[in-house]
């Protein structure tokens, strides 16, 4: 029996997770499955990968071939990296003691990676939000201004029609009453 590690789509339509999961490679995609050792999540930025990497790595040294994208995903968590340490360490290239310090070298500089990149989002959104409020304010004080500037302009307009009528009104001469 060919066995795979691949996902398994779940979710609904133009917004898809996925299930990491170990499986006969003749079975349907979405369909029977050996074991379920994670979830991969592409919807969040960066996407979320829950793996429980003892377990995909168990799979691998026993035979199981990943898809193309399931072997990047096993790349990014380290899985494939810690299977090259074992075969170096049952040939004989390294002691464990090395291999488990390459790894753990490597997975401190994958996390600092991974903590620059949610903090520039994080740090990107903050100054998205300050520049879309600055724009703000100055389009409400344009409007302020422009409000202002119309007022004035009516007021002035009415005092000026009011200062027309007043100054028609004397010229105008009275109207005398009848003398009895």
């Amino acid at each position: 029996m060919a066995v795979k590690i691949r996902l398994q789509r779940h979710g609904k339509k133009n917004f898809a997770f996925f299930h990491i999961v170990v499986a006969d490679s003749r079975a349907p995609r979405d369909g029977k499955f050996i074991e379920q050792i994670g979830s991969y999540n592409p919807n969040t930025n960066p996407a979320t990968i829950v793996l429980n990497s003892d377990k995909a790595l168990a799979w691998l040294n026993v035979g199981a071939q990943p898809t193309l994208v399931a072997r990047r995903i096993l790349s990014y968590e380290g899985v494939l990296l810690r299977k090259h340490l074992a075969e170096g360490v049952a040939k004989g290239a390294l002691t464990e003691a090395q291999a488990d310090a390459k790894f753990a070298a490597w997975k401190a500089q994958h996390d600092e990676k991974i903590a620059a990149k949610k903090s520039g989002l994080k740090n990107e959104a903050i100054s998205k939000a300050q520049a879309a409020k600055k724009h703000e304010t100055e389009v409400n004080e344009a409007r302020a201004k422009a409000i202002a500037a119309k007022k004035a302009e009516a007021e002035a307009a009415a005092a000026k029609a009011a200062e027309e009528a007043a100054a028609e009104a004397p010229a105008a001469e009275p109207v005398e009453a009848p003398a009895e």
